[in-house]
């Protein structure tokens, strides 16, 4: 009996740590062979998470089929939200009946505008057997046994209380709720936001710029996900509020770190192309501004963010354009 984590980048490897210390047989997959080899005979992530040994508990596999196999408890899906639906498509023969599936992994798929959760179930066949976890947390801080709490969520509320089981340990607390929805939009928005943040600290534009942008951030995600059947208070918790404070003020941020550098000055593509981590954010700007579109929900700063990044719309003149929209009651 054990647990499987796929995909081995930062979150992925910081996840199948945790897993360890709580006391779990954990196998790795990362798709590139050398990778593994590396993470084999080093004993750590020296590409993600540098400096962090991998407890004993953790085995590397690049053979999709033996890592999904020995999950047979937990399969973790930790790989980038464009790449969620190939992953589990893959492995979906050899899940095996009574694993729970769970995602890991933030973001609106693009085209079809779904969440993270939904492409899984549709992917792997699991059903309701797919759980989220999500909240404030830094990959490298759950690796080196830093306070950590996230909420785990499940449409069955039997199935999140398993999971947040599965994963607690001492410095490592879970809660469990049922609204999967308001977790997985306050996961994929924050990100958005997170950029949003970063241009402003990068015109150096003040705190009081960036306490404005995450309030009125959190007002979009509630927006948003109340439209889409959350629950209002599901936002105001640590997968809400909490990940969006995070993401928005932390230095080890990939998302603010990309909005402060366009701030600066850069173009997207010099950022991007020297990045080793995916953020989330850039790619999912767009699909979450279509869905909010087709929703006939209003995400002004999510716009604007799509425009600095995708239309050659300069960050000064975003930044000017929300502050200078029509005034209305904060709460409608």
């Amino acid at each position: 009996m054990g647990a499987s984590v796929i995909g081995a980048g930062s979150w992925g490897t910081a996840l199948a740590m945790q897993l360890a210390r709580a006391g779990h047989p954990v196998t790795l997959w990362a798709r590139d062979p050398d990778h593994v080899a590396e993470m084999q005979s080093a004993r750590e992530n020296h590409r993600y998470l540098s400096g962090c040994a991998l407890p004993a508990g953790v085995t590397t596999t690049a053979d999709l089929e033996q890592a999904v196999h020995a999950g047979d408890e937990i399969l973790v899906c930790a790989v980038p939200s464009h790449a969620v639906r190939e992953t589990l498509e893959c492995a979906r023969p050899w899940i095996p009946k009574q694993t729970i599936i769970v995602s890991a992994s933030k973001g609106i798929e693009e085209k079809t505008a779904l969440r993270m959760s939904t492409v899984i179930a549709q992917a792997s066949a699991a059903g309701e057997r797919v759980a989220v976890l999500s909240g404030p947390s830094f990959a490298r801080e759950v690796a080196e046994t830093m306070p950590t709490a996230l909420t785990a969520a499940a449409r069955n509320m039997a199935h999140a209380e398993f999971v947040q089981h599965y994963f607690a340990s001492p410095m490592f607390r879970v809660y469990a709720l049922e609204d999967v929805v308001g977790v997985e939009i306050g996961g994929a928005v924050k990100n958005v936001i997170a950029i949003a943040t970063g241009v402003s600290d990068g015109l150096g534009l003040g705190h009081n710029a960036r306490a404005a942008l995450i309030t009125r951030g959190l007002a979009e995600i509630s927006r948003l996900a109340a439209r889409l059947g959350g629950d209002p208070v599901t936002v105001s918790g640590l997968s809400g509020m909490g990940d969006l404070v995070l993401t928005c003020t932390g230095s080890l941020s990939r998302n603010r770190s990309v909005g402060l550098r366009l701030g600066q000055g850069e173009t997207l593509g010099e950022i991007l192309s020297g990045m080793k981590q995916v953020a989330e954010g850039v790619r999912n700007t767009v699909a979450i501004d279509d869905l909010a579109k087709d929703l006939g929900v209003e995400l002004p700063i999510t716009t604007q963010m799509r425009a600095l990044l995708f239309e050659n719309k300069t960050a000064s003149a975003a930044m000017v354009d929300l502050m200078t929209r029509q005034l209305k009651p904060e709460f409608s």
